[in-house]
């Protein structure tokens, strides 16, 4: 429930608006400049109602100071018909609108609805906004867990170069976010991004989708026609799916990627391209390789720089920043004002196993900003499945006990036998995770035997 301060000196006034409100507001009264202050400071007021006669006090100064310590709180002046002057003054300090005296009760609850209206709308704008900025930025992906900084540091380092990138990971980790990142943080920002799913279109139409065509090439082809590659000249185009490409399809962008020149369907003079791939895929290319489902070539042509995305429960020390921050989200979306998580509701989160990863965390945080009928959600706002036993992950699986007394080469060969076996013997995975060299681990290995 939103709340609503009511500033007058006068108490039958106070308590006169608040019984005309109480069913809609949580209402806090306030007779003079001290109070009014103190509960704008410390309360999550959404508007006021403030006497602009405020005893020894200027109605107009209090108005400054409320928009001073929060500017978005829509202040309603009341008024005496002879301080219509005053009014204005008021309205151009910030006031939301005004309100003559005697107050007519029907007038009021007219105009606090359509102060709550403008301060609900005002939010999505600025969360829109915001959305807009961060949606450009890597920024968006929430975390602050090693291996995303390490994310964060990857993006920044290849922002601004033009070697093609490939995204591997699980559905639902943010490849999509990485593109974009390294996109629109990058020297290329201002020219097209565009997005083509390669798994979504058949392959007789992602080729026309891809390469354009001449008028004429085929059944239904009435005009010429471009394709995204070429649309996507001096930005980015964005593969999603790549692994899912047939093979023919993959021949023919191999050869986009070597000649820097698309060919459109039924035409022998090419065009010159100058464009930055990205393509992204859950599958394992290299394994698709082996299997004879993705030309080898190619793979070496898109995996010039590689990014891999961790799963959530690899990074469950975000999970509380991404709670927070889908809570505020989905305030705004869904005008709600839930103040937070209860610590059970979030320990339950923390040791689910996420196959989703952060999509499926979004969806559960919406589902319970959605339903929930408290000011925090708890663990019964949470779903059936975040409970169920197979779906727990243990939250003691990342810890290496060491004991009292224990030595410190004892210690490090304990801490490599545990990653190596958490890395499944990946000599990579296990140096970048204990922030060692390769060949440092190797030495390692070879002296603990």
């Amino acid at each position: 429930m939103n709340k609503l301060l009511i500033v007058d000196d006068e108490s039958s006034i106070c308590t006169a608006l608040s019984f005309a409100l109480e069913d809609d507001y949580e209402i806090y009264t306030a007779l003079d400049e001290l109070s009014t202050i103190d509960i704008i400071t410390n309360i999550d007021i959404s508007i006021v109602l403030l006497d602009l006669n405020l005893g020894k006090s200027n109605g107009i100064d209090v108005l400054k100071q409320i928009k001073i310590i929060k500017p978005d709180i829509a202040v309603l002046i009341m008024t005496a018909y002879g301080t219509i002057e005053s009014t204005v003054e008021a309205i151009k300090s910030g006031a939301f609108y005004y309100i003559t005296k005697p107050i007519k009760i029907d007038e009021l609850i007219l105009l606090v609805n359509k102060a709550h209206e403008y301060i609900s709308l005002n939010s999505k704008i600025k969360y829109l906004s915001n959305q807009i900025n961060m949606n450009n930025s890597n920024y968006n992906m929430i975390g602050n867990s090693k291996k995303m900084l390490d994310i964060f540091d990857l993006i920044n380092r290849v922002k601004d170069i033009d070697s093609s990138v490939l995204i591997t990971g699980e559905s639902g980790t943010g490849k999509e976010l990485v593109a974009k990142a390294i996109h629109f943080e990058g020297s290329r920002n201002g020219n097209p991004f565009n997005i083509i799913n390669c798994s979504a279109i058949p392959g007789n139409l992602l080729e026309s989708e891809l390469f354009g065509f001449k008028k004429g090439s085929f059944t239904g082809a009435f005009e010429d026609r471009k394709g995204i590659i070429e649309l996507s000249n001096e930005g980015t185009l964005f593969l999603d799916e790549i692994g899912d490409m047939d093979m023919n399809l993959q021949t023919k962008l191999l050869r986009v990627l070597q000649d820097k020149v698309v060919f459109p369907i039924g035409s022998i003079k090419g065009t010159k391209i100058n464009v930055r791939f990205i393509a992204v895929t859950n599958k394992d290319l290299k394994q698709e390789v082996k299997t004879n489902n993705f030309r080898k070539d190619l793979f070496y042509r898109l995996n010039v720089i590689h990014i891999s995305m961790p799963p959530l429960r690899e990074r469950r020390e975000d999970i509380p920043r991404l709670v927070d921050h889908f809570l505020k989200k989905y305030n705004i979306l869904l005008s709600k004002d839930i103040k937070g998580i209860s610590a059970k509701a979030l320990q339950a989160i923390e040791k689910y196993k996420f196959d989703g990863n952060v999509r499926e965390l979004q969806n559960i945080i919406e589902r319970a900003v959605a339903l929930t009928r408290d000011d925090f959600i708890s663990v019964e706002d949470l779903p059936e499945d975040v409970f169920f036993s197979e779906n727990i992950v243990s939250i003691y699986d990342d810890i290496i006990p060491i004991y009292v007394g224990e030595n410190m080469k004892s210690i490090e060969r304990r801490v490599i036998e545990y990653n190596l076996k958490k890395f499944e013997n990946s000599r990579k995975k296990t140096s970048e995770s204990l922030g060692i060299s390769e060949r440092n681990l190797r030495y390692k290995i070879k002296e603990y035997n």
